[in-house]
């Protein structure tokens, strides 16, 4: 028996619309580093996404999925972008402008992007990647910049505004089956090539619709959201998306991502929630501490991409700006968890912030499971930790291959049953709050005993001299492997490694203290910011660290 229910698709189209009719009035404002903000309400910004598509259907050629890359900060015109392609009928490709060049030039190639839209500050790091890039037909360009890097360029080379001028404000979007290809995002290829991740207009509608419960990152028009997170980086979590369905204003930071600009931004503009990895608010936190300013409307911090330090927690709940942690990845659209307290923690409690910690509960639509070395299942009991892995309506089930071959589903990435490996290690609470203990790849395999490296990393952020600390799985003779302790100290600390060895004594078991020390000026970060460990364990291996031994 069928039900009596409309069958209307859930696309990005919908939203588009939705956001201009109902939320026309909420505003999109981008950063400028001088001068008053540019800003731009959702009515406008839709009205200019309309022009952009049928500047790309009627000028340049772009026909249903047709893949059109952006090169882009977080600014307005990248907002339209994000709806103007997926609702034509296209398909959305963010570039990570903080990869390599030549993983940059494969993922082009791969995706065969026929058009790229690029900011102008950004046609230096372009530029010279064009003559690798046979598939990209047009440039389009966005504010200031130097143009003449393209000179002699096969690709044609637009201006944004030019080519959207007196284009019609209307465009007949197509009925597109909610199953389609919208956007496409590719994983950092930490191992290997990069892979791409191929996000349908249901899973980014059902996706938006996640962010915006209550119990995830729950805003509404009367909130303003300062955008850190990159649009480059799986939709920069799905705000833009989820601020269209519910009025959500955009605080868009442009290229000003430093300490100092994201201070004077919260204190002008006064947005009431923030979204970025944990890098981003250590340096938030610095500049605050060194020159204090007005924060006290932004009440919500959501952080993600990597474990949030407990001592990070603790800062900013001082400063008045209470931290949420959020769990995801590439494949995950990405927040699969979000760690808002149950009702029965009381605020300010031990409990609660125990919940806080986590990596947050499963929403409905986001199903996990633990399994061990032999791929059995493990208890939801708060105590067995073994590899997470997820499915559900916004988790990828495959990666691309390339337009004319079968979608990839690696074992070691997809089990036999179709659930994503995240080669997450973890365990999961009687309730459904996920507490990831470490990377597989990064786990310490000590003697036949695990070490978290996590856990390791977060005692040292506590002390007060250590302004970051990463902990690698190093060879030993003895033991197979142990823990080598990669410290950035505050300056004029006055911290040694033995202080800092007792400090740990303090808050974790003997066994699991590293013997091997090192100071760095800084940690090497990943394309999304997160800790390179591969760096740091290829950098020991080839005697390019200076090792203490204790």
């Amino acid at each position: 028996m069928l039900s009596t229910m409309q069958d209307v698709p859930l696309t990005v189209t919908r939203i588009l619309v939705h956001g201009a009719l109902v939320h026309g009035s909420s505003q999109i404002t981008t950063w400028t580093g001088e001068g008053e903000p540019h800003r731009r309400s959702f009515r406008e910004a839709a009205v200019r996404a309309i022009q952009l598509a049928n500047a790309l259907r009627d000028d340049l050629g772009v026909r249903e999925d047709d893949r059109v890359a952006t090169l882009m900060w977080n600014n307005a015109e990248h907002v339209e972008t994000y709806f103007a392609v997926p609702s034509m009928g296209s398909v959305l490709h963010t570039l990570n402008l903080r990869l390599p060049a030549e993983q940059l030039v494969w993922i082009v190639n791969h995706a065969a992007d026929k058009v790229v839209i690029v900011n102008g500050s950004l046609l230096p790091m372009i530029a010279p990647l064009l003559p690798k890039l046979p598939t990209v037909e047009h440039i389009v360009v966005s504010g200031p910049g130097d143009r003449s890097v393209l000179d002699g360029a096969h690709a044609r080379v637009h201006e944004y505004e030019e080519l959207i001028a007196g284009k019609p404000t209307t465009y007949d979007w197509p009925e597109l089956d909610e199953r389609r290809a919208a956007a496409m995002c590719y994983t950092s290829g930490t191992t290997g090539d990069p892979k791409g991740v191929v996000y349908s207009h249901r899973s980014i509608y059902l996706h938006s619709m996640q962010v915006n419960m209550t119990q995830s990152m729950g805003l509404t028009d009367a909130d303003t959201s300062l955008v850190v997170v990159p649009q480059f980086h799986v939709n920069a979590w799905g705000l833009p998306h989820a601020a269209f369905m519910t009025g959500v204003n955009m605080l868009m930071p442009d290229r000003f991502l430093q300490p100092a600009p994201l201070a004077e931004m919260i204190e002008s503009e006064r947005p009431t929630h923030a979204a970025a990895v944990p890098t981003i608010w250590q340096g938030l936190l610095a500049e605050l501490t060194a020159k204090p300013r007005d924060v006290s409307v932004l009440k919500q911090v959501t952080i993600g991409g990597a474990a949030c330090p407990p001592s990070l927690m603790k800062a900013f709940d001082d400063l008045g700006m209470r931290v949420c942690h959020a769990w995801g990845m590439t494949e995950t659209s990405p927040l699969g968890t979000v760690a808002q307290p149950p009702a029965h923690a009381e605020p300010g409690s031990e409990e609660e912030l125990a919940y806080r910690l986590t990596q947050g509960r499963f929403p409905a639509g986001v199903e996990g499971r633990l399994t061990g070395p032999g791929g059995e299942q493990l208890p939801w009991d708060g105590e067995s930790a073994g590899e997470l892995e997820v499915r559900g309506p916004w988790i990828a089930g495959a990666y691309y291959a390339g337009a004319d071959s079968e979608p990839m589903r690696p074992e070691d990435k997809f089990s036999a049953d179709g659930w994503l490996k995240t080669g997450d290690v973890g365990t999961i609470s009687p309730d459904g709050y996920l507490t990831l203990t470490d990377r597989a790849k990064d786990v310490i395999k000590s003697g036949g005993e695990w070490i978290s490296s996590v856990d390791l990393e977060n005692a040292l952020m506590s002390h007060p001299d250590v302004v970051e600390a990463a902990v690698v799985a190093v060879p030993d003779d003895k033991w197979g492997e142990r823990p080598l302790a990669t410290v950035v100290l505050k300056e004029g600390a006055s911290a040694d490694f033995e202080s800092l060895r007792s400090f740990l004594a303090e808050k974790i078991a003997k066994w699991q203290l590293p013997e091997r020390w090192t100071i760095v000026p800084t940690v090497p970060k990943t394309s999304v910011g997160k800790f390179d460990k591969k760096v740091l364990r290829k950098q020991y291996a080839e005697g390019e660290l200076d090792v203490t031994r204790l």
